[in-house]
């Protein structure tokens, strides 16, 4: 039997109205950024710079042509954090799916009756193939306790 929303309350925080377990994303944890930013800290520390632009005028070192762009990459991976699912003002400002759920007043989009053809959950196909819409399964069937002890949430 699905426990109750109630006693589910902290858990249901970190799932998505999608279905996503927040704490799978890898923006989530700041992991990314976080390697980002001290890799940025060391090269800067290091005048890694000036190594690339020397080096790559040898056939070894031809690929380091690219130096100030990859170092620019890495600050744009340092932009990409989130601190807080989408339940907590995280994710997407204009994320239809949450909208979607807020204006139902659902806890999620397994409480409607037609999210399996649902064509919002469509735009996360590319990135999260059908990992959503199986854990909008789970949750339907089992509850939320039993999606936040599963492990393969984020993608399929």
């Amino acid at each position: 039997m699905v426990e109750p929303e109630e006693k589910n309350i902290e858990k249901l925080k970190h799932v998505s109205y999608c279905g996503l377990f927040c704490p799978d994303c890898p923006l989530y944890a700041g992991k990314i950024s976080d390697i980002a930013r001290d890799l940025r800290k060391e090269l800067r520390r290091v005048q890694y710079d000036k190594f690339a632009k020397y080096i790559c005028t040898f056939p070894a070192g031809k690929e380091l042509e690219e130096f100030k762009e990859f170092y620019t990459i890495l600050g744009a991976l340092m932009k990409f954090r989130c601190e807080q699912g989408c339940r907590m003002g995280g994710g997407t400002n204009n994320c239809v799916i949450r909208q979607c759920n807020q204006n139902q007043n659902f806890h999620g989009c397994w409480q409607c009756p037609k999210y399996k053809k649902c064509t919002k959950l469509d735009s996360l196909n590319a990135l999260h193939g059908s990992a959503h819409r199986k854990n909008l399964e789970t949750i339907q069937k089992k509850g939320i306790s039993e999606l936040t002890q599963e492990t393969d949430r984020w993608s399929s």
